[in-house]
């Protein structure tokens, strides 16, 4: 999805003035801006969710809507749009321009909204490792604190302590070069630390936060018995090839596969792997372009045992209606990687295939695996297209096997629909910009297997073997 800074780059590059608004403009064009409770958690009060009774909600045959948890104040505005997803026990985390919230999800059928904590700064995103919860945020603020101001001075990681999932409490922050757009966690061997790799789209050269030039990735080290002393120990420059494009440069996502030793990198105009034996020095093993197909390399999974990657194409950061058949297949998709001998060779396209309106922002998004058993099988958002289950077992026909969507958002927003959709202990879970927290079922042969893997936590770009 796309920042402030992202949004300018994209729409001086491509013209969109869909894609062109910042939190502050758009909440003046809509007539108010974004409801706050500057730092602050904000207990539940509202009811716990239910099957929306939307009458636009579409389906296929194996799908159903079993829940849906509306965003609640101080997280509900205008711009107070929701944005990644992490997972740990009974629990899920919901990321917001505004802050994050956390849902008790003991009940699939029944979310209920524990407390929602106010901190703005995009996007926001979210993951979870013990007691700690990191936020990326990716706009330059007055200051690093949930009661900062949009500013010029900091942007970057922010820390939070959520031993007490009703009152989660802010610990500390990292800053970062161009802020933190998205963010993986690499655990330590020693058990007592943590390595994040923060991804984050630059230069600018007139920012205080955001110098060039900007190849590269950044590592924060998080001693997990003292948070407060996290720390940038390096910026591997990842591109011995120089970069692809010419107005972004950096990394929107890395997906790391600890086990395998393993991190691929979704690289606005490259996708690289590499070596993550010492997370500190990552090697790169491949860089890896599709000038013919791809716009902006956005994020990147691999399967189960590491013997695939699919790399995504955010075409028009988010903004604009790509499902159309105006749009080739091939573009605003899903690429197909087999990993062979260490190195990748590129096979299929996988793109939602139903037609949306104009009216309607639709693209590749984030999205994960179903964890089955000798299948290659993944749940993913396409913002106003939905949420799409598809198979790429075979590498050379990817095949969609099931859907959920709803008709054209009516809040007026340019951006709506899901953001992230994940599949965790039995039920994919949505996080919907404009509508809250959707929870899915798909019942289908080839995916029931699933439901017998039982997870304790879940963050996506960290992956583990199931």
């Amino acid at each position: 999805m796309i920042s402030t800074k992202l949004a300018a780059a994209v729409c001086a590059a491509l013209l969109l003035a869909s894609a062109c608004a910042t939190p502050e403009r758009e909440a003046q064009r809509v007539g108010t801006a974004p409801p706050v409770v500057p730092g602050t958690s904000q207990p539940a009060t509202a009811p716990s969710g239910s099957a929306s009774a939307d009458d636009d909600v579409m389906t296929s045959d194996n799908v159903k809507l079993v829940a849906n948890l509306p965003r609640q104040a101080p997280l509900n505005g205008p711009m107070a749009w929701n944005s990644d997803l992490a997972f740990q026990g009974t629990y899920a985390y919901v990321g917001n321009f505004n802050g994050f919230s956390v849902v008790d999800i003991a009940d699939p059928t029944q979310p209920k909204l524990v407390s929602s904590v106010s901190c703005p700064g995009q996007q926001n995103d979210v993951s979870v490792h013990g007691d700690l919860l990191i936020l990326s945020v990716d706009e330059t603020r007055s200051d690093e604190t949930c009661t900062s101001k949009h500013g010029t001075k900091w942007e970057g990681l922010r820390l939070f302590d959520i031993s007490d999932k009703k009152s989660p409490k802010y610990v500390s922050s990292v800053a970062t070069n161009c802020g933190s757009h998205t963010h993986t966690m690499i655990p330590g061997k020693d058990g007592q630390t943590l390595y994040v790799y923060v991804s984050s789209p630059g230069p600018s050269p007139d920012s205080e936060t955001c110098p060039s030039p900007h190849e590269l990735i950044q590592v924060v080290e998080i001693p997990l018995k003292d948070p407060k002393s996290a720390k940038v120990v390096s910026s591997p420059d990842i591109f011995p090839d120089g970069q692809q494009g010419s107005f972004l440069h950096g990394c929107h996502d890395v997906t790391a596969f600890p086990e395998k030793n393993l991190a691929a990198a979704a690289c606005f105009g490259d996708g690289v792997l590499l070596d993550i034996t010492d997370p500190v020095k990552p090697v790169v093993l491949q860089q890896v372009r599709d000038t013919e197909n791809f716009d902006i390399w956005h994020s990147a999974t691999f399967n189960n045992d590491a013997t695939k990657v699919i790399f995504g194409d955010e075409l028009g950061g988010g903004g604009m209606a790509t499902c159309d058949s105006k749009t080739p297949e091939t573009k605003g998709a899903n690429a197909i990687y087999d990993l062979k001998d260490g190195k990748l060779v590129r096979r299929g396209y996988f793109k939602m295939p139903r037609e949306q309106k104009d009216t309607e922002n639709c693209v590749a998004h984030n999205g994960s695996l179903i964890p089955v058993a000798g299948k290659d099988i993944m749940v993913q958002g396409w913002y106003q297209g939905g949420v799409s289950v598809w198979d790429f077992t075979d590498s050379d026909n990817p095949k969609e096997i099931g859907f959920f969507e709803r008709g054209p958002d009516g809040s007026g927003s340019v951006i709506a629909g899901s953001w992230s959709a994940y599949y965790y202990n039995g039920y994919i879970y949505s996080s919907d910009i404009i509508r809250g927290l959707d929870v899915i079922e798909i019942s289908d042969p080839l995916t029931d297997p699933a439901k017998q893997v039982k997870m304790d936590d879940f963050n996506v770009q960290t992956q583990k073997i199931y």
